[in-house]
């Protein structure tokens, strides 16, 4: 049986402990209010399939992972050889690279919050007090003072400042890794069309060599039938200007082929005088058209490296937002010190000499005329905006999907009827070169087939050139590229150093 003191004592406690508790749940609820809203990526309305891929099925085996060597497809090998330097000799990747370096730093940094932060402090000097003071004991004396001391202060993350701060930097370091691997598949990309480019022009400088050739013996023929008296002057006049011109055209060809070795010479790291890329010994010989996939949207969100980067940047903008909402809610700080002072160095082997502090300490702003509101504002409209970069992002992506499908199926149509435009051609002006020999048609019936079939070949060649092209920047879109890696490992590798994620 309680007594009445025991059971006074017994009603205490429990309204200690009930005030305890309801302390902790207070502490507890302003706690879930600091933290970070709960994070989604962002929705994004997407198709259930392309509209221009055409009715070829899926990958049937779910996502593909992106094929580091995605150009091989090509089966070009001096392609293969230009595409590995990117990674040893790009300067643009190498940026890219210390970038997401600075980024893991920053990471590193926000995480040491979590511990304690520890200093050591060694002073030694004199003072003198002023002999006027009155009340003073050490009034007109000198005093040497000697200190060592060691101070340690820990603050725990009540609100989720710390965590959400390392979860935002941690989400940034993610998106530079992503970046990097954005900036190489671009950099790949843009080697593999200014490759395929230079190797087309080289097709139509052998096809212009061989028709200057061409038109060098025709403007013979016409010159021996002037001669004869059997064509006239303006026959040979309109053949030398022929010829001339597409002399005119050669020499653009070889400024613009110039310009396309240069290009690549840069981005393989290469000053452009040392660089050389000779034409191929048989221009007959095409890279050949990769077949065209139809890949779900799952598996482009997946792959590309520009959408993970900017969904990675939503992740630390939301993270952000309960860094500012801890601001509203005060630090808890807690502190150590201690040491040895003395007069002399050997009092510091003293045990009067020791000294020693610890206590807790609880700081919070009551008014800063609204500043931890705009910061929070300001972190919530970060969040928004890069909400809308990623669903912008995912747009454009989905945009130049379509788009390189739709320009594959139509060059695909076009390469066809421009292939028999040229046999026509070429047909025509057979024909034509046969009754210009034995007098049937003037010379300038002639210089017309001569320009068409000119015309229609080029323009063959440019079909083919715009359908590599397509091919690359189809690639591209799609994350680099639609088939399965050779092994398990991400691509995800920077230069020399740990993996990208």
């Amino acid at each position: 049986m309680q007594t009445p003191d025991t059971a006074s004592q017994s009603h205490g406690s429990r309204r200690k402990a009930g005030r305890v508790a309801i302390a902790l749940a207070a502490l507890l609820g302003l706690a879930a209010c600091a933290t970070a809203p709960p994070y989604q990526p962002p929705a994004v309305d997407t198709p259930a399939a392309y509209k221009e891929a055409g009715a070829s099925a899926a990958h049937p085996g779910g996502p593909a992972g992106i094929a580091p060597d995605w150009w091989r497809v090509y089966a070009d090998a001096r392609l293969d050889t230009l595409e590995q330097r990117i990674d040893v000799s790009s300067q643009t990747l190498r940026k890219a690279v210390a970038l997401l370096q600075d980024a893991r730093a920053q990471a590193r940094a926000a995480h040491a919050a979590y511990f304690p932060t520890v200093g050591a402090g060694l002073s030694t000097g004199s003072s003198h007090t002023s002999a006027n003071v009155v009340g003073r004991s050490l009034a007109g004396k000198t005093e040497p003072d000697h200190l060592l001391g060691l101070t340690a202060s820990w603050e725990p993350d009540l609100w989720g400042r710390i965590g959400n701060g390392v979860d935002a930097a941690e989400a940034r370091a993610q998106a530079s890794a992503d970046d990097v691997a954005a900036v190489r598949l671009g950099l790949q990309a843009e080697l593999a069309a200014d490759y395929f480019s230079l190797r087309s022009a080289d097709r139509e400088l052998d096809l212009l060599g061989r028709t200057v050739e061409a038109y060098g013996t025709v403007l013979a023929l016409a010159g021996n039938r002037y001669r004869g008296g059997i064509a006239t002057e303006g026959d040979v006049a309109q053949a030398r200007a022929q010829l001339e011109n597409t002399k005119a055209q050669l020499a653009d060809l070889r400024l613009n082929r110039a310009q396309l070795e240069h290009a690549i010479a840069t981005l393989v790291g290469e000053p452009a005088a040392r660089f050389s890329l000779p034409p191929l010994a048989d221009t007959s010989v095409l890279p050949a058209l990769p077949a065209m996939p139809a890949a779900l949207p799952s598996q482009l969100l997946e792959r590309r490296p520009d959408i993970a980067a900017a969904e990675r940047r939503v992740a630390a903008a939301n993270a952000q937002i309960g860094v500012a909402r801890a601001a509203f809610f005060p630090s808890l700080l807690l502190a150590v010190s201690g040491g040895v002072e003395s007069t002399s160095l050997a009092g510091w082997l003293t045990a009067p000499s020791r000294f020693w502090a610890i206590g807790p300490a609880l700081a919070a702003t009551l008014f800063d005329g609204g500043r931890r509101q705009a910061v929070a504002d300001s972190a919530r409209a970060q969040f928004d905006a890069s909400a809308a970069d990623y669903r912008g992002i995912v747009l454009r992506a989905f945009q130049e999907v379509e788009d390189n499908f739709a320009a594959l199926h139509a060059l695909q149509q076009e390469a066809a009827s421009q292939q028999a435009a040229s046999e026509a051609s070429e047909r025509a002006l057979a024909l034509g070169l046969d009754r210009y020999r034995k007098g049937a048609v003037a010379y300038l019936d002639v210089s017309v087939l001569e320009s068409a079939a000119l015309a229609s070949e080029r323009a063959a060649e440019a079909v083919h050139r715009r359908q590599l092209v397509a091919s690359v920047l189809l690639v591209k879109a799609l994350g680099g590229g639609w088939e399965e890696p050779k092994d398990s490992r991400s691509a995800d590798t920077a230069i020399g150093s740990e993996p990208w994620r």
